[in-house]
């Protein structure tokens, strides 16, 4: 006996249910009883037509439920009830796609790899390959929007076709070169123009290799594995940051410990700080990335000749940096910090014959206590820093002795998709996100006329959105031109969740200013690694 339409219609009719529950206008409260009777089906039918794990966690459930009990429920506790339920019903309707799609699991921390190309089947191919092997991939079709998010994201590994609208891949590269010539980023040229000119071309340009199309799939893994290997040994032997020339952040993890230790032995406080550029984005999306960078080499050149010779300066990451002071009290290192800032604050930077002033903001914890660790050393400047920053920025916070409990940054998360149990499964997802002094304010919402009547997306904070693709409702396309038309398009990160089958749906998200794409279906660990990457954009 075939008994696939049996199940099938079993994982229907249990969406069924739960669309009607948590989306009806009706129901406000459901009875245990309804829920008790439901979970009972489940089991009882589950079991008949081998659905051995559905029925297991119907049962686990059950076990916790009174049949005859008054009991009401609210829906959002109910949903957190029956998450479990909600998660295997959307595994096993998925899970032939899901496993031979996801391969190995891609951590946030996974090597990123860029790919700008106008041809969105391929963009969509070598996605899949590369994604297959367990590294982060994100796409571009448009030249200007792919070459801001470069900057945005730092990839370790850029791919390049040649032949792009509006400006050739050369001139994107040249346009990279020139902003970005300090730090080592593999870049590889793909083109169906594969004479030696033009390979000749590609490299004096700055490409590291040279790909012609069509594409030998294996040889193209091949030395996309070379090239990320030759990018991680660069990282983990270079102490220099590339840009900046002062110490990274490598060097910084590996020196830290050491002033813990010293501390141990000799009692002497010393100083830790947090700082950061102020509104640094601001002055890249202004003047441009040449000039942030300018300003990022000129602001760490300025505290390195402003600091003792004892003092260090390392570049964290982006705009943050990081300053110790052996020996120094908090009181002497508040008082250097504020001079600090006051004299940079007067340092002009010019622009087109425009002039303009930057700021920075600080946080600053003593280590006086040899119970302290250098992660909480650490988090407690990193904290004070942000406290700086929501007080005003241009100033001085600090801690002495425990982590302080400081007013978070709000950052909105919104999901608009019509499943019920996507949607729950992507909020359950973002909760156990932990962005530190970033607090993540989510909703979720059926279609987009809902999230557009909601208003947040017009109430100031930086927003990252994740929509789907296909709604019977206003569809995703349409959510996604109307944030990145409106008064606050800069705001947004947009995720896509798209058919794997709808190559032009995907063309015209990139095109629309789409940050990134994922197929349906997936798997919830690869969704909820990529979320994590592109939330750190929004720290």
């Amino acid at each position: 006996m075939n008994l696939e339409k049996y199940k099938n219609h079993l994982i229907q009719n249990t969406k069924k249910i739960l669309t009607n529950w948590f989306e009806s206008k009706e129901n406000e409260r459901i009875p245990q009883r309804e829920v008790y009777r439901f979970l009972h089906s489940i089991k009882g039918t589950a079991g008949t037509i081998q659905l051995g794990g559905l029925m297991q966690v119907s049962d686990r459930l059950l076990s916790v439920l009174d049949e005859n009990s008054e009991t009401v429920w609210e829906l959002d506790e109910l949903r957190t009830f029956l998450f479990d339920l909600m998660e295997l019903t959307y595994e096993y309707e998925n899970y032939e796609h899901v496993t031979m799609k996801s391969g190995a699991i891609r951590q946030s921390n996974a090597q990123l790899i860029q790919i700008i190309d106008d041809d969105v089947s391929m963009l969509i191919l070598l996605k899949d390959v590369l994604e297959e092997k367990g590294w982060m991939v994100i796409t571009n079709t448009d030249p200007e929007k792919a070459v801001n998010q470069y900057f945005e994201m730092q990839p370790d590994l850029l791919i390049i076709d040649l032949h792009l609208p509006l400006k050739d891949g050369f001139h994107v590269l040249e346009d990279i070169q020139t902003h970005n010539e300090k730090y080592f980023i593999p870049k590889l040229i793909i083109s169906i123009q594969n004479d030696k000119e033009t390979r000749m071309k590609a490299y004096q340009s700055g490409a590291d290799d040279f790909i012609g199309k069509p594409i030998d799939i294996e040889e193209f893994i091949v030395k996309i594995e070379r090239h990320l290997q030759r990018k991680k040994f660069f990282d983990q032997s270079v102490l220099i940051d590339e840009l900046t020339q002062i110490y990274n952040r490598r060097f910084l993890e590996e020196t830290l410990p050491r002033y813990f230790q010293e501390y141990k032995r000799s009692k002497q406080a010393f100083s830790i700080s947090v700082v950061d550029i102020d509104f640094f984005k601001q002055v890249n999306d202004t003047y441009g990335h040449l000039m942030g960078d300018k300003v990022l080499t000129e602001f760490a050149q300025f505290i390195k000749r402003s600091i003792r010779s004892s003092d260090f300066i390392f570049r964290y990451g982006g705009e943050e940096f990081v300053i110790i002071f052996p020996g120094t009290t908090n009181e002497k290192a508040k008082q250097r910090l504020t001079e600090l800032i006051h004299t940079f604050s007067k340092k002009k930077f010019t622009y087109k014959e425009k002039s303009f002033s930057v700021t920075f903001s600080a946080g600053l914890f003593t280590v006086e206590n040899e119970s302290v660790t250098p992660e909480e050393a650490f988090k407690n400047a990193d904290h004070s820093l942000y406290e700086a920053k929501r007080l005003g920025r241009a100033r001085v916070e600090t801690s002495h002795t425990s982590l302080l409990l400081y007013e978070k940054k709000v950052v909105n998360v919104s999901v608009i998709d019509d499943d019920i149990i996507i949607r729950t499964m992507l909020n359950k997802i973002i909760e156990s996100i932990d962005m530190g002094h970033v607090e993540l304010n989510i909703a979720v919402y059926e279609n987009g006329p809902s999230f557009f009547k909601s208003r947040r997306a017009n109430d100031g904070r930086d927003h990252f959105l994740i929509v789907d693709g296909v709604m019977p409702i206003m569809d995703g396309l349409e959510v996604l031109q109307k944030v990145k038309t409106g008064p606050h398009a800069n705001q947004f990160t947009v995720l896509m969740l798209t058919g794997r089958k709808s190559e032009a749906n995907i063309a015209q998200a990139l095109k629309l200013g789409a940050d990134d794409y994922v197929t349906k279906p997936f798997s919830m660990s690869e969704l909820q690694a990529r979320i994590e990457r592109l939330l750190k954009r929004e720290k």
